[in-house]
């Protein structure tokens, strides 16, 4: 095991090698944290899945039964099927300033830097902890963090503040949007395609509800966001799958699609839905119960993401502030854990090294500045919990 000093790209390369895809388990690189941790005399719990295949892992850093700062991350990445890479995404492969592999930016190079400072935080004498929490299910909904958010405050501690190491080029975001996903399901009755009077289409009940759902679109559009502070300035909303029909010449019985918000924070994504479930109710389901009786309109809940909001003068923007030696705060369109600490009462931050434009994209890649950058973000945190 890594007992000695590793340096944050050695460390980096172990974790890539780590197919953590989000359908795949993430024990072993939890195993492998724990057992680094240990090395370096740090205990760890771990907070599993009700499946039992993956866990959440938390340690502290320092004195035990205060508050403190909480480092977090996840460990999972999204695919690479179908990706053209020209490297192998799980073997780290640096060219020239940059390191090259799936989860390299998104985020396993924050997980690396934080563990590569580990030795230093644990020679320090940290009159405030450090902890860190890395999580799981992150690409699929911010949802394995959810368990072990949960126990801050009840069984594991509850920091004074948190710093989410997504990938902002080591910019202090302080806002995010929500991300929430729905799948409507339309059920109608099967006809053959020559007497359809005798069926109910539900693609052609679905296309009305894409249209409405359309219409809410260029709405939001021209509400816009009034804090002028996030790109795209409005809250938006998609389809972005649709799936129906069993043969070309059956009228389709079944039509399904998948539609999500990401919300500015303070939008009230439940007012929309209830609206478009009442269009679907009160305009497209008679349409179809006129043939078919038993025709249904559902809509599922899939996932929600809550917004991160701004805490400004919080103890987690004022730290990362100063660590970041920067003077104001940004936005960013995409979700992250960060809302479910803020929801439980830990102010929060994100801030991380990369850029998430190389993130989800084939040849990921971070550059080593800012490993480097965020190398010196930590060894400031480290001074600042000794002082």
């Amino acid at each position: 095991m890594l007992a000695g000093r590793t340096t944050t790209e050695e460390l980096l390369a172990h974790l890539v090698a780590f197919d953590t895809t989000s359908r795949n388990s993430n024990l072993d690189l939890i195993a492998f944290v724990r057992d680094y941790l240990s090395a370096h005399g740090v205990d760890s719990v771990t907070v599993p899945n009700e499946e039992g295949d993956k866990a959440s892992l938390f340690a502290t850093i320092g004195p035990s039964g205060m508050g403190g700062v909480c480092l977090s991350g996840h460990s999972d990445v999204v695919p690479v099927d179908g990706q053209p890479w020209t490297t192998d995404p799980f073997t780290l492969t640096p060219k020239e300033d940059r390191l090259y592999g799936r989860g390299s930016c998104d985020m396993k190079g924050f997980l690396a830097t934080c563990l590569g400072m580990l030795p230093e935080m644990t020679a320090a004498k940290l009159k405030t902890p450090i902890h860190l929490l890395i999580s799981y299910d992150e690409e699929v909904g911010c949802t394995g963090v959810v368990p072990a958010v949960r126990k801050l405050g009840v069984d594991l501690p509850l920091p004074r503040a948190c710093i989410v190491g997504e990938p902002t080029s080591m910019r202090v975001v302080d806002a995010h949007k929500s991300g929430v996903a729905y799948v409507t399901t339309v059920t109608g009755r099967e006809a053959h395609s020559s007497m359809p009077q005798l069926g109910a289409n539900a693609i052609f009940a679905a296309a009305e509800l894409v249209g409405e759902l359309d219409r809410y679109r260029a709405e939001l559009i021209a509400a816009g966001d009034p804090s002028g502070r996030f790109d795209p300035p409005n809250t938006t909303l998609q389809v972005t799958v649709i799936e129906g029909g069993t043969a070309g010449n059956i009228v389709p019985r079944r039509c399904a699609l998948r539609w999500n918000l990401r919300g500015l924070p303070g939008f009230d994504e439940n007012a929309l839905l209830d609206r478009f479930e009442r269009f679907g109710r009160e305009v497209v389901l008679p349409k179809l119960r006129a043939t078919a009786p038993e025709a249904e309109i559902t809509t599922d809940f899939i996932y929600k993401v809550p917004p991160l909001a701004p805490e400004t003068g919080s103890e987690a923007e004022t730290l990362a502030l100063r660590l970041a030696g920067q003077n104001r705060t940004y936005t960013v369109a995409y979700g992250t854990e960060g809302g479910h600490f803020q929801a439980q009462g830990v102010p929060t931050i994100i801030c991380g090294p990369g850029s998430i434009d190389q993130a989800h994209k084939p040849d990921e890649f971070i550059e080593v500045a800012q490993l480097r950058a965020c190398e010196r973000f930590l060894k400031g945190l480290i001074g600042e919990c000794v002082g």
